[in-house]
């Protein structure tokens, strides 16, 4: 894909890892909407800030009436509660479920005909090694992922003749405020985000960006063994 020629909608830019990919594209001659809730927060230079709630309805109609050009989606936007299965309420687990699956539905529906009206392109999700193997101290995330994985999958397939690739990209942790407080190695989200621009700029299908997303795939061939040694 070239990159210079396209014109891109970052969902959540205006911090952490989305505000990196942002700036990654635009580094590469895109034009970049950043999404935002709030759009008086982006503060990158050169892109386009746009109002965008994924989990509200009418502000994803509102953004895909107001954009017309785009060639390039890229579904960052998410949330983390922390959320047990068992403990959480379900208020903050349907929140992550909202997030990472509807939110994702949704604006890919607003905007893959756009994309196919503009002559193709694509639509990069931002996953996670976590849509491979759950910890149950954050289950809903975990359970959010996965299924956003699999959304992945269906649309890849249902978006190919029209000319959209639809690539995911797994990733471990990343040095932003949503894993703050994690005691654990953490990837600079600018080297993740040219990692995953240059896996679309190639056409890959799915972009493994650390060690700890290449294990956790690896650990699916082994089962629930491999994936869950502690288990008795």
């Amino acid at each position: 894909m070239d990159l210079s020629a396209s014109t891109a909608l970052v969902t959540g830019a205006n911090r952490g890892f989305g505000r990196a990919l942002a700036a990654e594209l635009l580094g590469r001659g895109a034009t970049v909407y950043a999404g935002a809730r709030n759009p008086d927060q982006v503060d990158l230079p050169g892109a386009k800030p746009i109002a965008l709630d994924i989990t509200d309805p009418a502000s994803v109609a509102a953004a895909a009436q107001a954009i017309g050009d785009v060639t390039l989606l890229v579904n960052n936007a998410g949330s983390s509660t922390g959320a047990d299965l068992l403990a959480a309420g379900l208020d903050d687990i349907r929140l992550e479920m909202d997030t990472h699956y509807f939110g994702t539905l949704s604006v890919t529906r607003a905007f893959a005909p756009q994309i196919a009206a503009n002559g193709g392109g694509a639509i990069l999700n931002v996953l996670s090694g976590l849509s491979w193997v759950s910890f149950p101290e954050f289950g809903a995330y975990c359970a959010a992922k996965s299924a956003e994985w699999s959304l992945t999958n269906s649309l890849r397939l249902q978006l190919a003749d029209q000319g959209i690739r639809v690539a995911g990209l797994h990733v471990g942790y990343m040095d932003t405020d949503m894993v703050r407080a994690v005691d654990a190695p953490k990837s600079h989200p600018a080297d993740i985000a040219r990692i995953a621009i240059d896996g679309i700029a190639a056409g890959a299908y799915e972009i493994l960006a650390d060690s700890a997303s290449r294990q956790a795939q690896a650990a699916l061939a082994g089962g629930v063994s491999a994936l869950y040694p502690q288990l008795p």
